[in-house]
């Protein structure tokens, strides 16, 4: 099974290209700075990123050119892909990529704001809060009084 989950942000705009041809179609190159978590000698912990160069296709590329921007945090979910080819100087030149399936947006807008990440959310997602956004600071969202008569379980 070859199936990639990977969180982190944006370490430039992605690169979008178009395919020539009758049936021209994107493709969209960004790196994730994805963090990492490791212990030095002195037990303190340290934090570093591993650079991970991804490639989307389609809807998805057109949705990283509006959308996504330099600083932006994102979840991906993809397949790590192998390749080579041979450079002007003779040499070969090996390449892993993650192929990206799905992407989507890890922080809310405000937060992204804060990191200095600036995308803005498509107008129809502007329009009222979703459940998830109207939760409470725990992040669970709130049960009415007097509900726990309706639950099929206690």
């Amino acid at each position: 099974m070859n199936k990639v989950i990977l969180m982190g942000r944006l370490t430039r705009d992605p690169e979008v290209r178009y395919s020539a041809g009758e049936n021209s179609s994107a493709y969209a190159r960004y790196t994730l700075a994805v963090d990492r978590r490791f212990r030095r000698d002195g037990g303190n912990d340290q934090q570093t990123a591993d650079f991970i160069p991804c490639v989307v296709f389609g809807k998805g590329a057109e949705f990283a050119e509006k959308y996504l921007r330099q600083g932006t945090k994102i979840a991906v979910t993809g397949r790590i892909q192998t390749g080579s080819y041979t450079n002007r100087d003779g040499q070969k030149v090996y390449t892993t990529d993650v192929i990206v399936d799905e992407q989507e947006f890890a922080e809310s807008k405000a937060a992204s704001q804060g990191q200095g990440g600036g995308y803005s959310r498509p107008a129809a997602q502007n329009m009222a809060p979703s459940p998830s956004e109207a939760s409470v600071g725990d992040g669970f969202m709130n049960i009415p009084d007097g509900i726990d008569e309706e639950l099929p379980f206690n």
